[in-house]
């Protein structure tokens, strides 16, 4: 791609330093989609006939057909990177039509529009991933938010909590985790194809209609700051390191759980491994690599930031080393969020070990703190009569609630037997109910656990009839019998209440191998705000995937809800199996107000 300037060839060992193909095959996909809209950039600008930008485009997706599967078919060719590649398959099925492709445009540019697509697309697949793992957490707090057990501070026991509330203090983290990722997008929207080497294309390309043809907002400002640029790969990183050092912290309250010196947690068989010399031994390995993968994932970020401080503006062959710390960092994370999702999926708790840890414990000192505010007692004198209490249960060798009234009295007069109820670890929690305390959440959860998701019954029509019926006489969905719902009975998800009543329901409407439509989602207005919205969608896209559909679509007038779905806006034209098949038939035809949205299960 460069050899004119040279007579020599270059040594062995500088072609296995230079060449990035073993790394950046990874991007055949993105390089293709870069070349097809660039191809169709240049003809725009007369630089390409448009039967010549045809036919480059049918070659770059013949090539993309014949490796997609196994990409790692690229890594037997001699080819110095991905672009010389996919050059080097145009000219052998075009001729010197594929070298023209590469007018106006510099590897420099190029590189960096296939390295944004990659991550844009990797920011999808971790942002779903991160989903699941919150999803999971919530849903697994519930269940154990009446599990007691102790807090730690200095790893200490501190006051009961319950370890509903530790896991939703992790799904808290994740929570972060995805606002965090959802601003990579907007922060990464530039587009720099067009920017060539350093100073900008000479041919008079579009870039704006380029940027939007790739999915950016807008082409990139400068050209010199475009090629230099690796903020995006920065940004990335710092979410993927941060997302893993919660990770490993959450691995290391898990390692400790499952210790026989705590024995609050038992991992499951699938996520351990034994000794190959104690027999007794079954080691919490899964959370342990999630510990040490963290580290190597920091180091990727120290790696990039050392890598990019010192550097002159301009392209520089530095910055080749940001693929190999994106991609290894990128499947690490995803790797990781997989490995925890399993490891909470299938943990077994021992109520009765942890409850145990509160009781034989002074964690419920701060009760007796409180309870002597209750009498009047200055907080500070409080704090140092409980003090002196707590040191006369350790010389006596019991715990605060074994000792006597009289004991009690003796540090002050004003304690009665009411102290007991205070010592209670069950009422220490049901006191804490303010805003992100753990009785708010044991309260909460309760609600919540009263409902649970199941699929659809024969007793349940009727039920679904009138949600459907509700919200389509407010406009919101399309009227169906209940003939059509018992037809499509075995397609629906439903919540419903401890007396069995649905609440909440919607199902899937698969029009081919590909396409399927979520329909009649609905919630009753008296449960809103519980959040059973997203979970009957996120359920429903799940059951899709299992079955190999491609694409989910909705058409609906509440966009922004979809979108904290992770649905994109379409136009309703892209689903044309919809149109003749539905809406011909609908009376708003020609007056649609409805914004059709996508989400991509492949």
């Amino acid at each position: 791609m460069w050899g004119g300037r040279f007579s020599g060839s270059t040594s062995d060992l500088f072609k296995k330093l230079n060449d990035s193909l073993p790394i950046d095959y990874q991007l055949v996909a993105q390089d293709i989609q870069g070349s097809i809209a660039w191809a169709n950039a240049l003809c725009d600008a007369d630089v390409l006939t448009k039967e010549e930008a045809e036919k480059l485009t049918d070659a770059l997706e013949n090539t993309y057909r014949q490796v997609k599967d196994e990409p790692q078919k690229i890594l037997s060719s001699n080819a110095e990177d991905i672009h010389s590649w996919v050059e080097q398959s145009l000219i052998e099925q075009v001729g010197d039509l594929g070298k023209k492709l590469h007018t106006g445009r510099s590897r420099n540019d190029q590189v960096l529009t296939d390295v944004k697509l990659w991550t844009r697309m990797s920011v999808k697949k971790i942002k779903r991933q991160l989903r699941e793992t919150l999803l999971l957490l919530n849903e697994q707090s519930i269940l154990h938010a009446d599990a007691i057990m102790p807090s730690y501070t200095h790893l200490q026991r501190a006051q009961p909590i319950t370890f509903g509330f530790w896991l939703n203090a992790a799904a808290q983290m994740f929570s972060r985790d995805i606002k965090r990722v959802e601003l990579l997008n907007s922060l990464g929207d530039e587009c720099p194809l067009g920017a060539s080497a350093i100073s900008g294309t000479a041919f008079q390309v579009d870039r704006d209609k380029l940027a939007i043809h790739l999915g950016f907002s807008k082409a990139s400002d400068n050209a010199l700051d475009s090629v230099s640029d690796r903020d995006f790969v920065l940004d990335l990183l710092y979410c993927s390191t941060t997302s893993l050092l919660h990770l490993s912290r959450l691995a290391e309250d898990l390692i400790f759980f499952n210790s026989q010196e705590a024995g609050f947690v038992e991992l499951d068989d699938s996520v351990t491994s034994g000794s190959s010399l104690m027999p007794q031994k079954k080691n919490p390995d899964s959370l342990e690599l999630i510990r040490g993968k963290s580290a190597e994932v920091y180091s990727y970020l120290t790696q990039m930031l050392m890598a990019i401080k010192s550097l002159p503006l301009g392209y520089n062959k530095d910055l080749q080393q940001d693929k190999h710390a994106l991609f290894s960092s990128i499947g690490a994370w995803f790797d990781c969020l997989k490995m925890f999702n399993q490891v909470i999926a299938t943990i077994k708790v021992n109520r009765e070990k942890m409850f145990l840890a509160v009781e034989n414990s002074f964690s419920n000192a701060t009760e007796l703190a409180d309870y002597l505010v209750g009498l009047g007692v200055p907080f500070r004198d409080a704090h140092h009569q409980t003090g002196v209490l707590v040191k006369l249960a350790e010389q006596k060798d019991c715990y605060l609630k074994q000792l006597d009234l009289v004991d009690f009295q003796q540090v002050n007069s004003k304690i009665t037997n009411d102290v007991y109820r205070w010592l209670n670890c069950e009422q220490a929690i049901e006191r804490r109910q303010v805003r992100g305390g753990v009785g708010h959440h044991a309260f909460s959860a309760k609600n919540l656990l009263e409902y649970r998701m199941v699929e659809a019954d024969l007793n349940d029509v009727d039920d679904i009839f009138d949600i459907v019926q509700h919200w389509s006489e407010k406009g919101e969905n399309l009227p169906r019998s209940k003939e059509d719902i018992l037809n499509q009975l075995a397609s629906f998800k439903l919540i419903k209440n401890q007396a069995g009543k649905v609440v909440a329901c919607g199902c899937l409407h698969i029009y081919d191998e590909q396409l399927v439509e979520i329909r009649s989602l609905g919630v009753l207005p008296e449960v809103h705000g519980k959040g059973f919205g997203k979970r009957l969608v996120f359920a429903l896209l799940g059951s899709a995937s299992q079955l190999g559909l491609e694409t989910a679509f909705v058409l609906t007038r509440q966009p922004d809800f979809f979108k904290q779905c992770d649905f994109t806006v379409t136009s309703i034209e892209t689903l044309p199996k919809k149109i003749l098949k539905d809406c011909q038939f609908c009376p708003r035809k020609e007056n649609c107000d409805e914004i059709a949205m996508i989400y991509s299960l492949s």
